[in-house]
């Protein structure tokens, strides 16, 4: 039993003198990590349409999509919780517009506050006049719009959504509650029950 303690004593005392065997000085200089590694995931604020694909492909539900209508603009927030994220990559993967969402080669998430390990990126939404419902964000609906082309021309609400900053359509048009559906609602932008709605009382009165 001497003989492989003094080899260890021996060996301890040659490394206090040379240092150690790597040149790595983490956690004082991060390690450049590999290209492909997945680390944090960042949203891209112009890629981005807040479709919320990604928290529903998450598999470790780390993504949550708060609506809030009820805020003046009405605005849609996507929130990456990096503490519960397995970063599987999934959600870039399936991002809708493919640049919306990549994860980074950054991995030192260590922290002792959670709230810290959150990130976000907020969107207008687009609510239906009539009835007030959550339709879509409005990035999104320009993506749309601007994937289908000329085809958008048959839905107003892409119409109305694509060519806004036309400014076509003043605030003095706005619909009155009081007002049954008609005619008149069809160049404006609903969901797709009133949608509906309105198309058949257009049909069949």
């Amino acid at each position: 039993m001497r003989k492989p303690k003094l080899r260890e004593l021996a060996e301890a005392i040659k490394s206090f003198f040379t240092g150690p065997y790597t040149n790595t000085k983490f956690p004082a200089e991060l390690t450049p990590a590999f290209p492909a590694y997945r680390g944090q995931g960042q949203f891209d604020e112009d890629a981005c349409v807040a479709c919320g694909g990604c928290a529903r492909i998450c598999p470790s539900k780390a993504i949550d999509v708060v609506d809030q209508p009820q805020l003046d603009p009405p605005t849609r927030t996507i929130v990456r919780h990096d503490d519960r994220c397995v970063f599987c990559g999934q959600c870039e993967a399936q991002c809708l517009t493919e640049k919306g969402v990549h994860l980074t080669n950054h991995y030192e998430l260590s922290t002792l506050d959670r709230s810290t390990c959150e990130v976000s990126i907020q969107k207008e939404l687009a609510l239906c006049e009539v009835c007030g419902a959550v339709i879509a964000p409005k990035a999104h609906l320009r993506w749309v719009a601007r994937k289908l082309g000329a085809k958008r021309f048959a839905n107003p609400t892409l119409i109305l959504t694509a060519e806004g900053a036309l400014q076509l359509v003043g605030p003095e048009s706005a619909r009155r509650p009081d007002v049954p559906l008609g005619r008149s609602d069809i160049v404006r932008v609903l969901c797709p029950k009133c949608r509906r709605a309105v198309v058949v009382s257009e049909l069949w009165g």
